[in-house]
C-alpha cells in the first residue's frame, strides 16, 4: 500500500496530484517549483532565488517523513533555460554537498506559473 502526506510547510498541490507518496520505503515527491508556502506566490527574482526556494520546499516535504537530503537517491531537475544550468547547479550543490544522488537535468519549453526551475525527488525512507 501507499501513503499520501502533505505538509503546509511546502506548497499544496495545485491540481489533481499529491505533494508526496510513500510506497514501502520509497518516497516520491511531485515536482516543486518556487512557490512560497506561506503566501502561495512565486518567489521573484533570479534562478538562484528560485532554486533555493525549490530546495527549501523539498526539504519541508522530506522533513514530513523524518528525512533529509541524505535520504535522496534520485532527482529530476527541469530548467526553463539551459543557460541557467551553472547557477542552478551551484544552489543544488549546497544542498547535496556530502551526498550526491543520481540526477537527470533537462531544459523544457516552459514550467507551471512561469517558474525557472522544478525539481522532483525519490528518497529512501528507513
Amino acid at each position: 500500500m501507499f501513503e499520501i502526506r502533505q505538509t503546509d510547510k511546502a506548497p499544496a498541490a495545485i491540481g489533481p496530484y499529491s505533494q508526496s507518496v510513500l510506497y514501502g520505503d520509497l518516497l516520491f515527491t511531485s515536482g516543486q517549483i518556487a512557490i512560497i508556502p506561506e503566501t502561495g506566490e512565486m518567489e521573484q527574482g533570479s534562478i538562484e532565488a528560485q532554486a533555493d526556494r525549490v530546495m527549501k520546499n523539498l526539504s519541508a516535504v522530506l522533513a514530513e517523513y523524518g528525512a533529509g537530503f541524505e535520504n535522496v537517491i534520485k532527482t529530476t531537475c527541469f530548467l526553463a533555460d539551459i543557460d541557467d544550468f551553472a547557477v542552478f547547479n551551484g544552489v543544488y550543490g549546497r544542498y547535496f554537498s556530502n551526498h550526491k544522488p543520481a540526477r537527470s537535468c533537462v531544459a523544457v519549453k516552459a514550467l507551471p506559473k512561469g517558474a525557472l526551475c522544478e525539481v522532483e525527488i525519490i528518497a529512501a525512507i528507513k
